[in-house]
């Protein structure tokens, strides 16, 4: 009887580790963002992974395909963590500097076409695919005078997400 009963809790327990757990929702149905954590080991292939995704959009809507700028990228490296430490997404610095201000303190010898801003827990892709969906964003990814693209992120401790992306012609 007592061999039973061990079987018998073995495989309830066997039956319940089986058990899926679906993803958890929000007081709105839709599932809440989990934490996407970014090691020092993605960021290469986080930036080539949207110059990707963003040459992809440029190529079906006519545009020219953009560069990787290393300047334009310490530019968005700087605004993403001044954006963490003001903790507000936007366009100024916490110095009052302006997106013209930080492309020229990078040293980029072209001119800034347009910058891209989000503060999220959502991934690259997630953030590039919310920019497409809004016109002011979309026409800054596929402006056509834009030759050149930096992007870079900061990653609070909480997982937030601060991306900034700056192109420049």
């Amino acid at each position: 009887m007592s061999r039973l009963i061990i079987l018998a809790f073995a495989a309830l327990f066997a039956l319940s580790a089986c058990e899926t757990a679906g993803p958890r929702l929000g007081p709105d149905g839709k599932p809440l963002p989990q934490v996407y954590r970014i090691s020092a080991g993605n960021k290469s292939k986080i930036q080539l992974r949207v110059l990707d995704s963003v040459n992809t959009l440029r190529d079906a809507a006519g545009a020219p395909r953009l560069n990787l700028n290393a300047q334009l990228t310490a530019a968005a490296a700087t605004h993403s963590r001044d954006m963490s430490v003001q903790n507000r997404p936007w366009h100024f610095g916490s110095d009052g500097s302006s997106p013209l201000d930080r492309v020229k303190r990078s040293g980029y010898p072209g001119m800034m076409m347009g910058e891209n801003i989000s503060e999220t827990y959502e991934t690259e892709l997630e953030t590039l695919s919310a920019w497409m969906g809004k016109p002011d964003t979309r026409a800054v990814i596929l402006d056509p005078n834009a030759k050149d693209m930096g992007f870079a992120w900061h990653q609070d401790k909480n997982g937030k997400i601060w991306w900034t992306m700056v192109t420049g012609g």
